[in-house]
């Protein structure tokens, strides 16, 4: 098996398409923890629980990535769901932190 990545414009084979697909998971995966290391960071930061949970904060996120992914030419909707789903993952993992860090 061909474990050199290639750009996706320069794949010839699914191997080469399945390589570059967990090769990018991994880093996608590795920055979706620092991002959550940020999470960790709100919930030692912020001094109330009822600060948590930002709607308008999750709103703008959200708009942010709809408009990035318009203007990189990939759904926008769906990239707004996936964004939808990964900020109440943070909110969910930031109250339990705030929690913990208090407890």
């Amino acid at each position: 098996m061909n474990d050199t990545v290639k750009p996706p414009e320069d794949c010839e084979t699914m191997a080469d398409v399945r390589v570059g697909v967990d090769t990018l998971d991994r880093e996608l995966m590795r920055l979706i923890a620092v991002r959550f290391g940020y999470m960790r960071a709100a919930a030692r930061i912020k001094p109330e629980r009822g600060h948590v949970r930002d709607e308008a904060r999750k709103a703008q996120v959200i708009a942010n990535v709809r408009d990035d992914a318009r203007a990189a030419g990939i759904p926008e909707r769906e990239l707004g769901e996936i964004w939808d789903a990964l900020v109440e993952a943070s909110i969910a993992y930031e109250m339990v932190e705030w929690e913990r860090l208090r407890s």
